[in-house]
């Protein structure tokens, strides 16, 4: 739990949303005066939130990944490395000027996917600078990082319209 530390919120689940509600936590942050870095794991295209970050000034969002989906069995040499540089930039920004809040977007998923090993994302949480917040996102999250986090919440689909047909959006999806 919080030990002077800061927060660290996990969001994880089957439903949409988990990537907005870290970039809102960001955007609240900010608004308050806060530096705060995002960094998307497995993520390489311009999302909406991309866009319209970029405009706050004292919020950096950084992408380590490829517009490609990543194959959890098989993964590919670049999905490994370029999400072993998003992990490194992670490391580097706490340990050399922490921003207030950190957000590791899509951290659960390169977990499961063997892209970053847990063991070093639970010593990372562990060891994290003090005062520093951290927000993890993505689905299949480790029981380990549910069990270290201070607030945990799962989206859940109830009904999602890809179900229905209805193709990605821009503005909805990405």
């Amino acid at each position: 739990m919080s030990d002077g530390k800061g927060i660290v919120m996990l969001f994880t689940g089957d439903g949409k949303g988990k990537t907005t509600a870290a970039v809102g936590a960001a955007v609240r942050a900010a608004g308050h005066g806060a530096r705060v870095l995002i960094i998307q794991f497995m993520k390489g295209r311009l999302y909406g939130e991309l866009a319209a970050v970029e405009k706050i000034e004292n919020i950096t969002i950084e992408q380590h990944g490829r517009d490609e989906f990543v194959d959890p069995k098989d993964p590919e040499k670049i999905d490994v490395e370029l999400a072993e540089k998003g992990w490194a930039r992670a490391l580097e920004a706490a340990a050399s000027d922490p921003p207030s809040m950190l957000v590791l977007d899509e951290i659960n998923v390169a977990v499961s996917f063997g892209l970053i090993p847990l063991e070093s994302v639970l010593e990372f949480v562990k060891d994290r600078p003090d005062g520093m917040d951290l927000i993890m996102t993505g689905r299949y999250a480790a029981q380990e990082l549910i069990d270290i986090a201070d607030t945990v919440t799962e989206m859940k689909e109830i009904k999602h319209h890809y179900n229905a047909g209805v193709q990605m959006r821009k503005g909805i999806e990405f």
